[in-house]
């Protein structure tokens, strides 16, 4: 089982349809509740015309270090995609505000991690938007 990790905190997985790796969309594809899982190598191409068809979009990290699925957050986010962005796999508690502002709205992380990182490290971070380089020069006296 896996945690859902939001601005609230630890949650259940609320999501009860299968996801669809993106080399298996079919452009026709009837799914109620159509959800896309993408690889860091994946392109978006076949995405572009579908992305109001898709209700999530799950993007995987297979290492902390590997930030691709961040510019496709980003990406897809400037494509115009609104639904549910999750990042999933292995993005670290420091990751989750740059998880946010890059565009995703959840992280799904293992039962281990949770445990290695508990839910007050995350929630640390919850405040993302008030926390950014941007901000912080902003607010130096001139």
């Amino acid at each position: 089982m896996n945690v859902i990790v939001t601005d609230t905190g630890f949650q259940p997985d609320d999501w009860v349809h299968d996801f669809i790796a993106i080399e298996n969309l079919c452009a026709n594809d009837p799914s109620p509740a159509l959800a896309v899982d993408l690889q860091p190598s994946s392109s978006l191409d076949a995405l572009r015309d579908r992305l109001d068809d898709i209700d999530m979009i799950r993007v995987h990290f297979p290492s902390f270090a590997d930030g691709r699925g961040f510019s496709i957050a980003a990406a897809l986010r400037h494509l115009g995609f609104a639904g549910r962005l999750r990042a999933v796999g292995h993005v670290l508690a420091d990751q989750y505000a740059m998880a946010r502002r890059s565009g995703f709205d959840e992280v799904e992380i293992s039962d281990d991690l949770a445990a290695r990182q508990p839910e007050d490290q995350w929630l640390a971070r919850a405040n993302w938007q008030a926390h950014d380089y941007q901000s912080r020069l902003r607010a130096l006296p001139a």
